[in-house]
């Protein structure tokens, strides 16, 4: 590994490309398979493409909302959509805080515009909202409500804790990305730290853009299949197979071992041993 150090920017590019080419990782898009209307290019162009709003979020140039927003279209325009809507959620905050102290300070800051931005910024994705959202991001009368009810992206955030772990990471200083990063530290460094890392958070709880899809049920079940990779049970290329077939993908556990990742390489975590 380069022994200049790397930029806040940087380490946020690599924890993006590096969770997604580390495998086997159950049902996601990896270095061995594809989706048929996402693709590893397509990933790792993101990684590339983003590049401008992490660095405005480094130096400080800009808010969370305007700034998923900005990462959000920047990554937009190639044939598989938006990779890492939930990824941005993560990162803009700790781009702009220096950590997770930081990250957690400038959330509360947030205000109606970061909400209305990152309304914007739903709206360029195909990210699912859950059946029972009253907040529509494409209805008018639901940015209406927000501006009248003057609730801040963190008040968003809250909101949807009750069915996203992404934005429950906002509202719980972060607790899954924390205990991430201290998983990618005890399995020591490389891609097998992050597969290790990846299938305990997976065994932790269920993954709700899994639920979002396939329903809870669906959810629990792969969070009862991780657990039994992690005891020794399962195969993780069974269980891989299995569901890449049922087309069921933990986006949201991706998502959050990227923040992972980010903040362990912020540690000293090494990923080219």
């Amino acid at each position: 590994m380069t022994d200049l150090p790397l930029t806040r920017s940087e380490r946020a590019q690599l924890a993006m490309m590096l969770e997604v080419s580390a495998y086997p990782k159950p049902g996601n898009v990896d270095r061995c398979h594809d989706y048929a209307d996402t693709r590893l290019e397509h990933f790792l162009a993101s990684t590339i493409f983003v590049r401008p709003a992490f660095e405005r979020a480094e130096h400080g140039d800009g808010r969370i909302g305007s700034l998923i927003r900005e990462a959000v279209r920047l990554t937009s325009g190639h044939a598989g959509g938006n990779t890492h809507f939930g990824a941005y959620i993560l990162l803009v905050p700790l781009l702009l805080g220096d950590g997770l102290e930081g990250a957690l300070a400038a959330i509360r800051e947030t205000d109606v515009e970061d909400a209305i931005d990152f309304y914007a910024a739903f709206a360029l994705t195909a990210v699912r909202m859950g059946s029972d959202d009253e907040l529509d991001v494409n209805d008018p009368e639901s940015i209406r409500a927000i501006r009248e009810r003057g609730m801040t992206l963190l008040d968003i955030m809250e909101y949807s804790s009750r069915s996203d772990m992404v934005a429950r990471e906002w509202t719980n200083g972060y607790r899954l990305t924390r205990r991430g990063a201290d998983l990618l530290h005890e399995h020591g460094c490389g891609r097998q730290a992050i597969v290790q890392a990846f299938m305990h958070l997976l065994a932790a709880e269920p993954d709700t853009f899994i639920a979002k899809k396939h329903g809870y049920e669906v959810a629990v079940r792969t969070m009862e299949h991780a657990r039994e990779v992690v005891r020794g049970e399962r195969d993780i290329a069974a269980l891989d197979a299995e569901c890449i077939v049922a087309g069921i993908n933990p986006g949201s556990i991706a998502d959050i071992t990227i923040a992972a990742i980010y903040v362990a390489l912020g540690e000293g975590w090494q990923w080219d041993c």
